[in-house]
């Protein structure tokens, strides 16, 4: 498994303690987490760390393909490690995000919008966001 430093060189970006800290967070937490999230788990380590240098570096690791942006139902911008196709079960009752792979459903999904042929429009990729309530 590839190391944040190397992932962070790769990408041509300097290592630096926040962006290390703020991408691990974001795995170790493994919840899709706020910034809020985020900030509190970083909070111990580094404490004067402020909001908006989180924010900041959220921003930079997105547009850098280290994150992702997962917006939840009730419009809260939440943040995924995980860089391979998935797609998401949102839970109304409780805001929780999970992760969901499906290649059936995949090819179920490419195959219908293949047929459609939408004019005008080329589709690059489909993530579809299920939205329900987990039973226990």
């Amino acid at each position: 498994m590839i190391s944040v430093q190397e992932k962070l060189k790769e990408k041509g970006l300097k290592v630096t303690p926040q962006r290390m800290a703020i991408y691990n967070a974001v795995v170790k937490l493994n919840n899709h987490p706020t910034v809020e999230n985020i900030v509190d788990s970083i909070k111990i380590e580094y404490p004067s760390v402020s909001v908006g240098t989180v924010y900041k570096v959220l921003n930079v690791l997105v547009e850098n393909g280290l994150l992702r942006k997962v917006k939840s139902e009730k419009d809260i911008m939440r943040y995924d490690a995980m860089m391979e196709h998935h797609h998401h079960l949102y839970c109304n009752a409780t805001d929780r995000i999970e992760d969901y792979e499906d290649m059936q459903l995949d090819t179920l999904v490419k195959d219908y919008f293949n047929r459609k042929k939408i004019k005008g429009f080329k589709i690059q990729e489909v993530k579809l966001q299920i939205t329900g309530n987990f039973t226990t």
